[in-house]
């Protein structure tokens, strides 16, 4: 028989109990002692009368409550909460529990328990403030919200990355994400390619003033300027331009809370699932983000006020990739040649067109990496130029051009020249040497410097222009395949004073 403990309320109904059976008051009377209806004062006086002071207890008393979970299951999530599941937030944990190990909890469940375990979470949040709450947008499509975030991503298992994520402003869903190096306008032609291949194409781009989406007054005057109009623009608002959205600016991070708080939640799953499979390479995060991007956004969209999206399909007669380039405009040289880069395109003859020359054209680098001309909205045929004479006589091959081997009779001329050139000059003076001159730090900087832009196909007038050195000297630097080395001065030898001289 279990042993049972009574309570002050126990012992309240037992000395009422016994007053009843002693005579002493009627049942009426204790039922209005006791809180309770007649009726069930007549039960509880019966069953005291059969079972004793046991009646007045709750048959549970005492036993494990049959919702109650088991230690065994406890001390599983403990187990995993500290070995596979560490630094996970409360939240996410609950998620990847129920998905992953079977194990179906409530949230303040497995925080109850990571809490008595001295477990807290990892992610901490500021203390809410008063603020107003910008309505969102009524129709998906209508704002999309786009930035970067460069940070420690793979947590010392790789490099620091770049993702570029894009939020829609009316239903939280992330459009597409990457991962770059940096955060550079190619990465952003390739995430706006990805929003408008997987959705269409929105009406308004909500973005900060990074150099990518703005180009600011202090830029260098030696970056080029693409094509958009007398407006100074950059490629990307010229592409936006061109797929008619509208660009908006934010003046502050606040201003875009959504994607910079975005940014944060991914800092805090995306983390924790890239260490989760041990991924350690950009190639292995993009195919993890790829597989996370669906299931965050069925966790965590919302519906918009209005079923109608306002994103714009994308017209049949567009070429998206000549829309996400790099357009330059350029002169064509007078044998039907341009410059671009370290490139000279060759422009073919066409039927019935006597040429381009002094035309200006424009040059399209694709994503892809190919180089299109364009005039008046067509496309010109061209190849790669040969190199010009003057390159070939400099010295500046690439490294594919395999140097002809010496023949034996000019091997011997040259080492002979080498022997005589190791041998002492009779000519010098005692204190003179004939170690050659070391060359200083400032002649050997510019020899590198010289030689990489020749490899790059740069003219020598072209390289004396922007290292701000004489033409002499860089063609100079550039027949010599080592840097610089010059003779010691030779002293001249002191005439002997005479005797007579002397005196």
């Amino acid at each position: 028989m279990r042993r049972l403990t009574l309570t002050q309320r126990d012992e309240a109904r037992l000395q009422t109990l016994n007053l009843v059976l002693g005579g002493v008051i009627e049942v009426k009377e204790a039922a209005c002692l006791l809180g309770l209806s007649e009726r069930h004062t007549w039960r509880i006086l019966a069953t005291y009368r059969k079972d004793g002071a046991a009646a007045l207890c709750h048959g549970n008393r005492g036993r494990p409550p049959r919702n109650a979970l088991l230690e065994e299951l406890r001390h599983r999530v403990i187990m995993l909460a500290r070995t596979r599941y560490a630094n996970f937030n409360h939240t996410h944990m609950t998620e990847m529990l129920a998905e992953r190990e079977g194990i179906t909890l409530a949230r303040s469940t497995v925080r109850q328990i990571l809490m008595r375990a001295g477990i807290a979470s990892p992610r901490h949040r500021r203390p809410p403030r008063h603020r107003l709450r910008r309505e969102r947008m009524p129709q998906e499509g209508m704002l999309v919200q786009m930035d970067g975030s460069y940070h420690d991503w793979l947590e010392g298992r790789g490099p620091w990355l770049t993702l570029l994520l894009a939020v829609d402003d009316a239903t939280g869903i992330v459009p597409f994400a990457l991962f770059r190096e940096h955060e550079d306008t190619r990465g952003y032609f390739h995430l706006l390619e990805g929003i408008i291949r997987r959705r269409d194409i929105p009406l308004a781009l909500y973005t900060d003033r990074h150099a990518v989406f703005q180009c600011h007054r202090d830029a260098s005057a030696t970056v080029e300027r693409p094509l958009g109009g007398e407006r100074r623009s950059t490629q990307f608002s010229r592409a936006l331009g061109e797929l008619g959205v509208h660009q908006i600016f934010a003046r502050s991070p606040e201003a875009k809370g959504r994607i910079e708080r975005l940014a944060g939640t991914f800092q805090d799953r995306l983390v924790a699932e890239l260490r989760l499979v041990g991924a350690s390479t950009m190639a292995e995060a993009n195919r993890i983000l790829m597989d996370f991007l669906p299931r965050f956004n069925r966790r965590f969209a919302v519906s918009a006020a209005e079923t109608v999206s306002a994103y714009r399909p994308l017209d049949s007669e567009l070429d998206l990739a000549a829309v996400l380039c790099f357009k330059h405009r350029r002169k064509v040289a007078r044998d039907n040649t341009l410059k671009y880069g370290w490139h000279t395109l060759q422009l073919l003859p066409e039927a019935g067109h006597h040429g381009h020359a002094g035309n200006l054209v424009e040059v399209q680098e694709r994503l892809s990496g190919d180089l299109v001309v364009c005039y008046q909205g067509r496309s010109i045929a061209t190849r790669e130029a040969p190199p010009r004479p003057g390159l070939l006589r400099s010295g500046g091959r690439t490294p594919e051009h395999e140097l002809a081997p010496i023949p034996h009779w000019l091997d011997r001329i040259l080492r002979q020249d080498e022997t005589q050139a190791q041998q002492p000059s009779r000519n010098i003076a005692s204190t003179g040497t004939t170690t050659p001159k070391k060359p200083t730090p400032r002649q050997q900087a510019r020899w590198e410097a010289v030689r990489v832009e020749k490899n790059r196909g740069r003219p020598i007038r072209e390289i004396a222009r922007v290292l701000g050195i004489s033409r002499n000297t860089v063609r100079r630097y550039v027949a010599l395949d080592s840097p610089p080395v010059y003779p010691q001065r030779r002293m001249r030898p002191q005439r002997q004073l005479t005797e007579s001289l002397i005196t």
